[in-house]
């Protein structure tokens, strides 16, 4: 039975028992609460006793009113009705469609701090899904841009019969609708630019999706092949690379899903012999174009599934001079692949991730039974003001 509700600690706190979840927290209910934490993700974490309530916008050390929006059995979510104790790390937003739009999460909170919640995040799912410790994760390499970094957007068309109107922009925050956006505070100057021109045109039909990119200068990239979004960090993650493969002595590279051929051809002049595997086959002719233009004659570059092609090519580079670069989708690597790598053993994994949390456990499979060591995990910024971050993780090959 609940007897009474009461405030303590600045958290909502009910007395006596609970029969359900349902008694506890309602959809509705407005709760004083204190933010503990920032979820992978970009969310607040609040309590009420040991029911998490995610609350987005906050900031951990904050003390926040909040409208209770959804009930789970397992946690809730919530919305700010008012902040009543701010944290010293918010700050204003710079854009002005921030809260509407779905593109950023943390743009409320002060970019220092953001590295440090972010390397939290990091080390805090390396430990639970890879049983890492949390030392193996460096901190967060900075980008020297955290506003107008961006090179590449996808925008729709959404066509809003009420008014007439034809939105062209973003999904909105909740996913439900497009906002319409004139500009884009993380995007680089000439994507804006575009974006601005295709406001112009407007788009026949709703429903569709714009891709919108700033070639980067030197590289022959195709419309639709991947290539790092960010230009002014895109320098240190190569540095990173660059230092691992100094350090392990590699003097071979394969380079699975290699994309255009950028990590093999900026690291070609440490190595042998490199090769580069793709399944974009535009990518491909792309990366040759590449390492034709600059005179590299020590690789080449494969079409085809990487998956298909790592058994081949690690029985052709084995021993302990040869080194792996993963760069596979968020999605990470198949077990299969990882169980192929394990049994062939080459001395050096470099593998480079946008989501630590497939990373942490592709690289559990790799250090199973101690065939890997976890030497650190490097994070790079490459992503400002979003949930979003770059890892380049090193492992080797115990002796």
């Amino acid at each position: 039975m609940i007897h009474r509700r009461v405030f303590a600690r600045g958290v909502f706190v009910m007395s006596g028992t609970f029969d359900s979840i349902e008694n506890q927290v309602r959809v509705g209910d407005r709760l004083k609460m204190e933010i503990v934490d920032l979820a992978f993700g970009g969310e607040g974490v609040a309590r009420v006793h040991d029911y998490v309530v995610f609350i987005p916008f906050t900031v951990p050390g904050e003390t926040v009113q909040v409208e209770i929006v959804e009930v789970k059995r397992k946690f809730g979510r919530g919305r700010v009705v008012a902040i009543e104790q701010p944290s010293p790390a918010r700050v204003a937003p710079e854009c002005r469609y921030y809260g509407e739009c779905g593109g950023c999460q943390y743009q409320h909170i002060d970019y220092a701090a953001q590295l440090r919640f972010k390397r939290k995040q990091i080390a805090d799912l390396f430990e639970r899904i890879g049983g890492f410790p949390l030392a193996v994760v460096e901190a967060v390499v900075p980008c020297p841009q955290p506003y107008h970094y961006r090179n590449r957007i996808m925008v729709r068309s959404y066509y809003e019969k009420e008014t007439d109107r034809m939105r062209i922009g973003f999904l909105r925050q909740d996913n439900r609708a497009v906002v319409d956006v004139e500009e884009c505070a993380i995007s680089e100057p000439g994507v804006n630019a575009q974006l601005r021109e295709l406001r112009k045109t407007r788009p026949a039909k709703g429903g569709l999706k714009f891709a919108i990119r700033q070639q980067p200068e030197g590289w022959d990239v195709g419309p639709g092949s991947f290539f790092q979004n960010n230009f002014p960090l895109l320098p240190g993650l190569v540095a990173t690379v660059r230092e691992n493969l100094k350090a392990s002595g590699s003097r071979h590279l394969i380079d699975a899903y290699c994309g255009v051929g950028f990590f093999s051809l900026e690291c070609a002049d440490l190595l042998e012999t490199f090769v580069g595997v793709e399944s974009d086959r535009a990518a491909i002719k792309s990366a040759r174009r590449n390492m034709n233009a600059r005179g590299i004659v020590n690789g080449e570059f494969v079409g085809g599934m990487a998956e298909d092609y790592l058994p081949g090519l690690l029985m052709r580079h084995p021993g302990e001079r040869t080194a792996l670069i993963l760069d596979p989708p968020r999605t990470g690597c198949p077990i299969r692949s990882m169980e192929r790598v394990r049994k062939a053993g080459p001395n050096q994994v470099i593998y480079v991730s946008c989501h630590p949390a497939t990373l942490a456990r592709d690289l559990k499979i790799l250090c199973a039974d101690g065939v890997y060591e976890l030497v650190k995990v490097t994070p790079h910024d490459m992503f400002p003001q979003t949930q979003h971050v770059e890892c380049v993780a090193d492992l080797r090959r115990r002796k």
